[in-house]
C-alpha cells in the first residue's frame, strides 16, 4: 500500500517554500525521519524528513519548484512493491513533478507567490495558473499570510482579509490588524509594491531571466512593507574607536585560544545590549491594533550576515546576559550556519534590534532600514584615521573614527532620544569601562 509523504509545517507562519534539493531517488529505501528534500523558506533552508519507512515510488517535486504545506512530495511503497513504469520515466524526463503536483490550495491557505512579469523564463515551463500577487490582492483573489485563527476572526467581524494591511514580519496579518480594519483603520495592503509593466528589454540585446530565491522574495516583501509603513529617520555620529580597537587586538589571541573570533561586531553587540537596557524604547515594538507599546524584558539582537544567497539576519538571544567571548563564539557559529544555509526558523526569529556592520567592506556611511516589528537598527561603516583636536595638548591627533548610524521608527522614538542613544553607544566605544561602571 502506498504512503503519501506530505510537506509538514516547518515553522510558525511558513506555508510554502522552494525546493532547493531532492535528497532521494526513485527506488531508494528510506527510513522514517530520513531527509527527503531541502526546502528554502523565507529565511532558511530546512530538511524535510520522511514520515514513514518505505521505498520511493515517485517524487512529486523537483528543484526550483514551490511546494506548499500539505502537498504530497514523495510517495512510498513497501519493499519489493512494484511501481508504475511511467513513474521512473517521467521523473527522468523532469516532468513527473508537475504532473503529480497537488492542486492549487483554495484562496485562504498558503503563502503568496509573486506573479511573473513579462515572458516566462527559458526552460522554466510550468502549468498555466492564475497570477498570484505577492501579498493579499485587493481583488480578493490572492492568498493571505495569516494564521487560521486570524482568518476566522476576520470572518466573524465581517472583514475581507484580502484587503487587510499586515503589519507583522513579511506582511503577516495579525488579529490586531483585523480589528483595526474592522474599526475603519487602514486596510489597503500599503506594503505591497504594485507590479510595474516592464518594457521588452530584448529589443536592445540578449537578456536572461532567473527566478528569485526565497530569500530575495522575502526581502522584496519585507523592505517594501517596512518602507511604506514605518516613518524612518536616521541619526549619524562618529565614535573614537582607537582604544576600542587596541582592546580588541590585545585580547584577540586569548579569544582565539578559547575558540572565538573577537571581531568588532562581537564587541559592539555587548555595547548595544547595554544600550538597549538603558534605553528601553529601542528594545520595544508598536502594536498599532491596540495602540500600545510592547516593552520586552529580554534583549535579542539580530546581526546582518552577507551570504551568497542574500542578506540573512540570525538573532542572538539574551545578548545582555552573555560576556563578549560568549557573544563572539555564538556570532561565529550563527554566521557560519547562515553562509552554509543551515539556519533554522528559530535562529531567525525573536529579534528586538538589529546591527548591520559593513565596515569590513568599506563605505563612509549608509542608512539601514528598520525591520518591523523592530523599531531601530544600527549601521556601522568602515573606521578610518582622522585628525582630532586634543584640547589638552592643543594639537591634532590621529584617531580611529568609527561612523555610526541609527535608523529609528519616528512613531515611537523622537530625534533627541535617538541622538542620546547613539551618543551613549559612542561614549561606550570610546570608554569601554563605562559599561562596567553603569552595568
Amino acid at each position: 500500500m502506498a504512503t503519501e509523504v506530505k510537506l509538514p509545517e516547518v515553522g510558525e507562519g511558513i506555508e510554502s517554500g522552494t525546493v532547493v534539493g531532492v535528497l532521494v531517488s526513485v527506488g531508494d529505501a528510506v527510513k522514517r525521519d530520513q531527509p527527503l528534500i531541502e526546502l528554502e523558506t523565507d529565511k532558511a533552508v530546512v530538511e524535510v524528513p520522511s514520515s514513514a519507512d518505505g521505498v520511493v515510488q515517485s517524487i512529486n517535486v523537483r528543484e526550483n519548484q514551490e511546494a506548499r504545506v500539505g502537498q504530497v512530495i514523495v510517495t512510498l511503497g513497501a519493499a519489493g512493491e512494484a511501481r508504475p513504469a511511467s513513474d521512473e520515466a517521467s521523473v527522468k524526463e523532469g516532468v513527473h513533478a508537475e504532473a503529480g503536483a497537488t492542486p492549487e490550495p483554495s484562496g485562504d491557505a498558503g503563502r503568496e507567490t509573486p506573479a511573473p512579469s513579462g515572458p516566462p523564463a527559458p526552460r522554466q515551463e510550468r502549468p498555466q495558473a492564475p497570477p498570484r500577487p505577492t501579498a493579499a490582492g485587493s481583488d480578493g483573489s490572492g492568498l493571505v499570510p495569516a494564521a487560521p485563527s486570524v482568518r476566522r476572526l476576520a470572518r466573524e467581524l465581517g472583514v475581507d482579509i484580502h484587503k487587510v494591511q499586515g503589519t507583522g514580519i513579511l506582511g503577516r496579518i495579525s488579529a490586531g490588524d483585523v480589528r483595526t480594519a474592522a474599526e475603519g483603520g487602514p486596510s489597503a495592503p500599503a506594503g505591497v509594491p504594485t507590479p510595474v509593466q516592464l518594457p521588452d528589454f530584448g529589443r536592445w540585446g540578449d537578456v536572461e531571466r532567473k527566478p528569485m530565491s526565497g530569500i530575495r522574495k522575502a526581502t522584496v516583501r519585507t523592505m517594501a512593507g517596512a518602507w511604506s509603513t514605518v516613518p524612518m529617520v536616521t541619526q549619524f555620529d562618529k565614535a573614537d574607536g582607537t582604544e576600542f580597537e587596541r582592546l580588541r587586538q590585545r585580547y584577540k589571541p586569548q579569544a582565539e585560544a578559547l575558540g572565538a573570533k573577537l571581531t568588532p561586531t562581537a564587541m559592539l553587540l555587548k555595547v548595544v545590549a547595554a544600550a538597549l537596557k538603558r534605553f528601553p524604547d529601542f528594545n520595544a515594538s508598536i502594536d498599532t491594533g491596540s495602540l500600545e507599546i510592547v516593552y520586552k524584558s529580554y534583549v535579542n539582537v539580530g546581526v546582518a550576515v552577507d551570504t551568497d544567497a542574500g542578506l540573512l539576519v540570525p538573532v542572538i538571544k539574551n545578548a545582555d546576559r552573555k560576556n563578549v567571548l560568549e557573544l563572539a563564539r555564538e556570532l561565529g557559529e550563527l554566521a557560519e550556519k547562515a553562509r552554509n544555509r543551515k539556519l533554522t526558523p528559530d535562529d531567525m526569529q525573536g529579534g528586538n534590534f538589529s546591527v548591520s556592520n559593513l565596515g569590513g567592506i568599506g563605505g563612509t556611511g549608509f542608512t539601514p532600514i528598520v525591520n518591523p516589528p523592530e523599531v531601530a537598527i544600527l549601521g556601522v561603516s568602515r573606521s578610518a584615521h582622522e585628525p582630532v583636536f586634543n584640547k589638552a595638548t592643543g594639537q591634532f591627533d590621529a584617531r580611529l573614527m568609527m561612523p555610526l548610524a541609527v535608523t529609528y521608527d519616528h512613531r515611537l522614538i523622537d530625534g533627541a532620544a535617538a541622538a542620546r542613544f547613539l551618543r551613549w553607544i559612542c561614549t561606550a566605544i570610546e570608554e569601554p569601562f563605562l559599561m562596567a561602571l553603569e552595568g
